[in-house]
């Protein structure tokens, strides 16, 4: 594919995101149960991309995997294996390959963490995590989604503030794709109600007070009272990754 033609395809793309964005952001308006239209989005989506669909999951749970894979058998999950995991995620990991009809695909970062800690010094996540996470999380995604045209995250509007206004379909123009969020809306309930519901694989973290879960050198259990972020990266003024700007 030539630079010209990728450029073309691109602002196509760009375009149809915003119809469907506008779209959906109607229908939320009259759609009340909140599961049937996140099954409005993602039928869209495979109807839309088809095998250029791809699923991102950090194994919180099973639940963007299940609800994509109900249309789309066979969908690439993208799990990023930091070699910061704590074996409870590795396990939901494991979970959700044996458990739902989709392929997994661990996705690790250029170095490991040994060689990492060669060129940049041992433990660059007490340093600098923000370059630890893009070497080891924000670069290998980008490289991992780009044979793809959209992907399907798990982000919620409850996650946090910068999280809030979550739309259900918006355009990723740093990666120049179509960013599909169908479960933008739940509220923790009908997280656990559709688990219950679909016997939907769940980190065992979450049931040990860790509503967040990421690298275990970066990640605590959140005092009383504050937001279930507020557990992550602590010391530092940082609750995202970078994957989601």
């Amino acid at each position: 594919m030539t630079a010209t033609s990728r450029c073309v395809e691109r602002t196509e793309l760009a375009a149809r995101a915003r119809e469907a964005a506008a779209r959906f952001a109607r229908r939320e308006q009259e759609v009340t149960d909140p599961v049937a239209l996140s099954r409005e989005v993602v039928a869209w989506a495979v109807e839309a991309f088809g095998d250029r669909l791809a699923v991102t999951s950090s194994m919180a749970d099973g639940v963007t995997a299940h609800l994509v894979c109900q249309r789309l058998p066979g969908v690439d999950v993208l799990f990023l294996d930091t070699g910061y995991h704590f074996a409870q995620t590795l396990q939901t990991r494991d979970q959700v390959a044996r458990s739902m009809p989709v392929t997994v695909r661990t996705i690790e970062p250029r170095q490991t963490v040994a060689e990492q800690d060669r060129e940049h010094g041992r433990d660059l996540f007490a340093r600098d995590p923000e370059h630890c996470c893009l070497l080891r999380k924000v670069e290998p995604l980008s490289h991992a989604l780009a044979p793809y045209d959209a992907w399907v995250t798990g982000l919620r509007r409850e996650d946090s503030p910068a999280r809030a206004a979550t739309p259900l379909v918006a355009w990723d123009a740093d990666r120049g794709m179509v960013k599909v969020s169908p479960v933008a809306h739940w509220t923790q309930p009908t997280v656990e109600a559709y688990v219950a519901e679909h016997e939907v694989p769940v980190n065992l973290l979450l049931e040990q007070g860790y509503p967040s879960i990421g690298c275990f050198p970066c990640t605590r259990r959140p005092l009383p009272g504050q937001g279930s972020r507020s557990g992550r990266w602590t010391g530092f003024d940082k609750t995202e990754c970078g994957i989601h700007p």
